[in-house]
């Protein structure tokens, strides 16, 4: 039949050409022309109508089988394209020059002094651990003798998911999750990310902090004064001075502020210190019985130190950047001077 004839020579042809074509927008185009609304099959397929009672059957049958062999055909044939392209790209040419400038990574600022915290505290002693971002009320607030109208809450204004659950304002929550599960002697240091509702020159709605806690059952403030030294003679070098001063926190009782000399005037004064010699540097004191109770150890028994330091603030100063906001904008003019 002559129906039959043109059926088998479309096949043919159709797979020869799909066979050759190694381009997918070709292939395509060559789908289309076969199998497309007006292709070459579905018009043989639509007439079937036309043709006498007695040949529907035997045409339509072929007319399918060959339709299906070209669809096989066309996918068979993308996914060898797809496969060869990816080859060629990644293929190596032995054969090529070395790039005459080579392109080496570096550490962000923030990571370079966050190291270098970590490794002057695990000297000293010191376990890191983490604690999740999202918090409860509980932990970063109530457990840390924070209730819910006191006015500390202000100063660490975070954003809340809903009304018991908020981005952590500090990684003191932690601390307590740790000490629920674990007996003392506890020392560790806690870094993060953290979140807070304020963000100008000086302050960003998230930063980084790297907070201590040492928990025995003979620590006193002279071991907190001893460590916080320690640390700065080693990250800020031997010739800064530093001064402690009284302060408040919920959590800590007594309390204090430590600063440092200033290492832009050397501590005789100028704008970046105010003209007082002075930077303000970190909170820290004895961990308040209450949150120790909170916890589950007993006060009566067990006393402790705790401290929080900006990890952002540490870089500011010991890189002299005015802004902190540049560590976060991602600009390589500035990111490439570390």
């Amino acid at each position: 039949m002559e129906i039959q004839k043109k059926l088998e020579e479309i096949k043919k042809e159709a797979l020869e050409i799909i066979k050759n074509t190694s381009d997918l927008s070709k292939l395509e185009k060559v789908r289309i022309s076969y199998l497309g609304r007006k292709g070459e099959l579905i018009l043989i397929i639509h007439n079937l109508k036309d043709l006498p009672s007695s040949e529907r059957p035997m045409v339509g049958k072929l007319s399918n089988e060959i339709k299906k062999k070209v669809e096989n055909a066309i996918t068979q044939r993308i996914q060898e394209i797809k496969i060869s392209e990816t080859d060629k790209e990644e293929s190596i040419d032995i054969t090529a020059s070395p790039p005459s400038v080579y392109s080496y990574g570096y550490f962000h600022p923030l990571t370079l002094t966050l190291n270098e915290m970590i490794d002057i505290f695990k000297n000293l002693g010191f376990q890191i651990i983490e604690g999740p971002e999202i918090e409860s009320d509980w932990y970063n607030f109530e457990a840390l003798n924070i209730p819910s109208e006191h006015p500390a809450r202000d100063l660490q204004d975070s954003f809340y998911l809903d009304k018991d659950t908020l981005l952590r304002a500090h990684t003191s929550a932690a601390q307590v999750r740790y000490m629920e599960r674990h007996k003392p002697p506890i020392r560790i240091i806690v870094p993060g990310r953290v979140y807070r509702r304020e963000s100008d020159v000086t302050h960003s709605a998230m930063f980084y902090q790297l907070e201590g806690l040492l928990i025995d059952n003979q620590v006193t403030m002279a071991d907190l004064k001893g460590v916080l030294v320690t640390f700065i003679k080693a990250f800020f070098g031997p010739k800064r001075n530093v001064r402690f001063r009284p302060g408040y926190f919920p959590f800590t009782e007594p309390s204090m502020e430590m600063d440092i000399s200033c290492g832009i005037c050397q501590g005789t004064g100028c704008r970046s210190c105010k003209f007082s010699g002075w930077l303000e540097l970190l909170g820290s004191g004895m961990v308040h019985p209450k949150v120790l109770k909170n916890s589950g150890i007993d006060p009566q028994k067990y006393q402790g130190f705790a401290f929080g330091i900006g990890i952002d603030r540490q870089a500011m100063l010991k890189y002299d950047i005015d802004d902190i906001r540049l560590l976060y904008e991602n600009d390589l003019r500035f990111l490439e001077q570390f």
